[in-house]
C-alpha cells in the first residue's frame, strides 16, 4: 500500500513541474512577444521622426499585448499528446 502512495505522489509531483514549466514557457514567450512589439514600435518612431506622436509604439504594443494573449490561449487550449 505504501509503494503506491509513493508511486501516486511522485506522479502528482512530476506532473505538478511540467506544468510549472509549460505556464513558466508560455509566460517568458508572451514577455519576449511584448517585448519585441514595444522596441520595434519605438526603432519605428525614432527612424520616422517627422512624426511627433508615438504612433507606431503604440499600435505595435497594442498588436504585441493581442499576439500574446492569442499564441497563449492557443497553448492552452492544445491538446496534450
Amino acid at each position: 500500500m505504501s509503494e503506491q502512495t509513493d508511486q501516486n505522489s511522485e506522479t502528482k509531483n512530476k506532473k505538478a513541474h511540467s506544468d510549472l514549466a509549460k505556464y513558466s514557457a508560455i509566460g517568458f514567450q508572451m514577455i519576449a512577444i511584448i517585448v519585441i512589439g514595444v522596441l520595434g514600435g519605438i526603432k519605428l518612431d525614432k527612424w520616422m521622426s517627422g512624426v511627433e506622436f508615438p504612433v507606431f509604439t503604440m499600435v505595435l504594443s497594442i498588436s504585441s499585448v493581442i499576439f500574446a494573449i492569442y499564441y497563449a490561449i492557443k497553448d492552452f487550449l492544445k491538446p496534450n499528446k
